[in-house]
């Protein structure tokens, strides 16, 4: 398929894919005689995947890991569970993160409405 279906089938601009192909992330592709990109139908597995991947947070090296490893058959599902509780921690972490910044927020917010209020009757009188 060439790279107007991909990016037809995936959602993901050929200025993506071809960066994606640069990284070495997106290797399903040969090039026909006039040089055209051809895509194997594996290559909308492959970019699926990768767009899930970087939604969870993962990084385009750890994502070259996994693909590589899946490509020379070299990960197992141990070694899978293992990446994936990695990168659940790490999500976690962000999480408690956020949470104490969306508490601070909550606070400032707080204190401002009472110092907008207490504003509001010193006009008033």
């Amino acid at each position: 398929m060439r790279i107007a279906a991909l990016e037809e089938s995936t959602g993901v601009s050929r200025h993506t894919l071809r960066f994606y192909e640069q990284q070495g992330l997106l290797s399903e592709v040969s090039r026909s005689e006039n040089r055209y990109r051809n895509y194997s139908p594996k290559a909308v597995q492959r970019v699926q995947m990768i767009t899930q991947l970087k939604q969870l947070g993962f990084t385009l090296g750890e994502i070259r890991e996994i693909l590589d490893a899946l490509r020379a058959d070299t990960m197992d599902c141990e070694q899978g569970a293992r990446l994936m509780a990695t990168k659940r921690a790490w999500v976690d972490q962000r999480i408690r993160e956020l949470q104490a910044v969306s508490e601070m927020l909550a606070a400032e917010e707080q204190r401002l409405m009472e110092s907008a209020r207490s504003q509001c009757r010193v006009e008033r009188r």
